[in-house]
């Protein structure tokens, strides 16, 4: 994903080391929306390189970037949200999440909730799953 030109103007900065090793860079462009995040669902398993999973041969990916949990409990779900934008800016959809997301201390979505959405400002704070979880970025917009 690191090098991709981004017509969104938006990007997501990793602020812990599971973030960064899933988007394989510091910051990434977001290359196009709706961007769609969820829990990478094939088999994996963790070589010296990095991760491995098993190829798709069927199925079209449902996701843009997959976040990897090997352990109970999850926070991540298989489709879990995605960043788009409208005329008034962009905003994080929940897509039917089972934790739901942070974004700025206020939770979006999860169990029990319908699905929710919040507007993104330039360097919201998002924790994809429960304040437990290890994918933590950043939202920045290109100034």
């Amino acid at each position: 994903m690191a090098g991709v030109s981004s017509p969104t103007g938006a990007y997501l900065v990793a602020l812990t080391p599971e973030s960064s090793e899933a988007i394989q860079a510091r910051e990434i462009n977001v290359p196009h929306l709706p961007f769609r995040i969820g829990r990478e669902s094939r088999k994996v398993r963790k070589t010296e390189t990095g991760f491995i999973s098993e190829r798709r041969t069927v199925a079209l990916p449902n996701n843009d970037l997959y976040l990897v949990e090997e352990t109970e409990p999850m926070n991540v779900s298989r489709e879990h949200l995605l960043i788009d934008k409208e005329a008034g800016g962009f905003y994080l959809l929940d897509r039917g999440s089972t934790c739901g997301t942070l974004v700025e201390g206020v939770m979006v979505g999860g169990k029990d909730r319908l699905a929710a959405r919040i507007p993104l400002s330039d360097h919201d704070v998002i924790i994809v799953g429960t304040s437990a979880s290890p994918y933590i970025f950043k939202f920045r917009l290109e100034s």
